[in-house]
C-alpha cells in the first residue's frame, strides 16, 4: 500500500500498479492514481509503461491519470437511483436455459422439489466438494493475467506458465528465481493456492 493511502475500504477494489518492472503503488484506486502521476513525472516514466492490475483477478485495469471524474461521482448516480418498489424483494434467482438429455429430465422429475431443486442441490454440492480445485484454478487463471502483461519478455516465462498451469511449485520458482524482485513478490502473491496444498 502507499505511503499516503488511507485505510483500505472493503467496497474498493484494491490495484497494484507498476512502473516497467517496478511496483509503484498498491492500495485503494485512488491512492494508486496519485502514486501513479508523481512516477509519471519522473524521468524512468520515459522509458517505462505504466501497468494497473486489479488485485482480485489479476487482470490489467486503467487508472483515470487526468481526473476527469470526480471521486464523488459513483456516490452522486447511486443517491440518484430511485428506491426499490415496495413488495417481495428479490432472491437473486436467475432464469437460464439448461440442456439436458431426455433421460436427465425424466430423472430431476423424479426427486423431491423437482428439477430446479435438484439442481441446486447438485451445484451446491459440487462447489463444496470441489471447493478447493475451484480455488486453485482461481488462484492460476490470477496469476497468469499478471504475468502475461508484464512478464512475457522475461527469461523462463513459458517454463514459469507451464509450471503454474501443472501445479509445480517447485518448478515456478525455478522458472521464475532470476525475475525482478517486485514482478516476482507480485507473482507469488497472487499464485497463493495455485500449488495446491502444501506437502506435508
Amino acid at each position: 500500500m502507499t505511503s499516503d493511502s488511507p485505510p483500505p475500504d472493503p467496497a474498493e477494489p484494491a490495484v497494484t500498479a507498476f512502473l516497467g518492472h517496478r511496483r509503484i503503488g498498491q492500495g485503494p484506486r485512488a491512492a494508486v492514481t496519485r502514486a501513479a502521476r508523481r512516477a509519471l513525472a519522473t524521468p524512468a516514466a520515459a522509458s517505462a509503461p505504466l501497468l494497473v492490475f486489479d488485485d482480485a483477478s489479476g487482470a490489467p485495469v486503467e487508472l483515470d491519470l487526468h481526473g476527469r471524474v470526480p471521486a464523488t461521482a459513483a456516490a452522486q448516480v447511486e443517491a440518484a437511483a430511485p428506491p426499490p418498489p415496495p413488495g417481495r424483494p428479490r432472491l437473486g434467482v436467475v432464469a437460464r436455459e439448461v440442456t439436458l438429455l431426455p433421460q436427465h429430465w425424466e430423472w430431476l422429475a423424479l426427486q423431491p422439489g423437482g428439477a430446479s431443486v435438484a439442481l441446486r442441490k447438485l451445484v451446491h454440492e459440487a462447489r463444496r466438494t470441489l471447493a478447493g480445485q475451484d480455488a486453485q484454478r482461481a488462484a492460476q487463471e490470477r496469476c497468469y493475467q499478471f504475468l502475461r502483461a508484464i512478464a512475457g519478455d522475461l527469461p523462463g516465462y513459458e517454463e514459469a506458465l507451464r509450471a503454474l498451469f501443472r501445479g509445480d511449485r517447485a518448478g515456478f520458482d525455478a522458472a521464475t528465481a532470476g525475475w525482478p524482485s517486485d514482478v516476482l513478490a507480485h507473482g507469488q502473491r497472487l499464485a497463493e493456492g495455485a500449488f495446491g496444498a502444501p506437502q506435508a
